[in-house]
């Protein structure tokens, strides 16, 4: 009898184990950035939350420094549901809904508040739609939430106090037709070379000058051969959390909304983590020589506004693009 027992009491506890083991689901999240780099602990943290939140019933296991492969490996992954989540910036999400580019419009948005009620606008939530629709990749939440940079800066080995000081300028550019077009209405000679050719560039003067997030100007060394900074606020960025749209879907109620906790909380620690990171970060520069100033920007917004408006009319933006920038200045939150 008491064998009977016992063997009962080990198959009901067997049963319990398997069927927690059954529901309980581990996603991949592929990211380009180090462990120990100030993002690469935001995931970290973000991964220890889901795990809390859900009661272990959903695990985050994170594979930075491009572990997981480049690009467009990763997004091949992340559509197949091999990967669940890539933290990097949207602007990958161009090839499925190219309006998408103007999220990251230069001069444009007054702070990061009037961009990320943009960023949750109808207008943008229709690019990210088309974009899912096609590609079965969603954000995960609210796109502006995990913050990246957290301003720009640019970065030249000559001083750059004004509008004035860019006619001319030999500027790095990505290949980025938007960016391009806006830096040569301001005046700058642009130049599209790779991010890890830049050092060598400037110091070999090839180019003079390179737009950044303030966050990896020291970590790339660019302070060491353009020792002028300068704020432009050019754009604001965020990391996009580009979620599998089905794996999101098949989550139950509770675990959902243990992951979306744990989104919204990495979010707001994100602006703290980075605004103690660039303070550091700057006082060290310019320890070292950095010469850091706040641009007067308004000479920049007024003479791209004028190119927005060109291209407007001759039908070169996205539709609804001006007056959804005009509707989300200074709307209530």
């Amino acid at each position: 009898m008491r064998r009977s027992m016992l063997a009962a009491t080990l198959a009901a506890l067997s049963a319990v184990a398997l069927t927690t083991a059954a529901h309980a689901e581990t996603w991949r999240m592929a990211t380009k950035m180090p462990v120990d780099s100030p993002e690469g602990e935001l995931f970290q943290a973000f991964a220890d939350k889901v795990e809390q939140y859900t009661d272990g019933e959903l695990t985050i296991q994170v594979f930075p420094n491009e572990q997981l492969g480049k690009e467009d490996a990763i997004l091949e992954q992340l559509q197949s549901g091999v990967v669940t989540i890539y933290a990097e910036g949207f602007n990958f999400l161009k090839r499925w809904e190219p309006d998408l580019a103007w999220v990251v419009a230069p001069f444009a948005f007054d702070d990061y508040d009037h961009w990320s009620r943009f960023m949750n606008s109808e207008l943008v939530d229709g690019w990210f739609e088309h974009a899912a629709e096609k590609s079965g990749i969603v954000p995960l939440g609210d796109p502006s939430a995990i913050v990246r940079g957290p301003y720009r800066v640019l970065v030249s080995n000559k001083p750059v106090a004004g509008l004035q000081d860019v006619d001319g300028l030999k500027m790095r550019m990505p290949a980025n037709q938007l960016l391009m077009k806006v830096w040569d209405n301001l005046g700058a000679q642009v130049m599209t070379l790779p991010w890890t050719e830049v050092y060598q560039s400037i110091s070999k003067d090839i180019v003079q000058a390179v737009t950044s997030p303030v966050a990896m100007v020291e970590s790339m060394r660019f302070n060491e051969v353009a020792p002028y900074m300068a704020r432009t606020n050019e754009y604001y960025q965020s990391i996009g959390f580009m979620t599998n749209r089905a794996a999101l879907d098949a989550l139950d109620d509770d675990t959902r909304a243990g992951l979306m906790r744990a989104y919204r909380e990495t979010g707001k620690e994100s602006h703290d983590a980075l605004a103690k990171v660039t303070r550091a970060s700057l006082e060290r520069m310019q320890q070292h020589g950095l010469s850091y100033t706040e641009l007067d920007t308004q000479p920049f917004i007024e003479r791209t506004q004028q190119l927005y408006r060109q291209m407007d009319t001759a039908g070169d933006l996205p539709e609804g693009f001006l007056q959804t920038v005009k509707d989300t200045r200074g709307a209530a939150e």
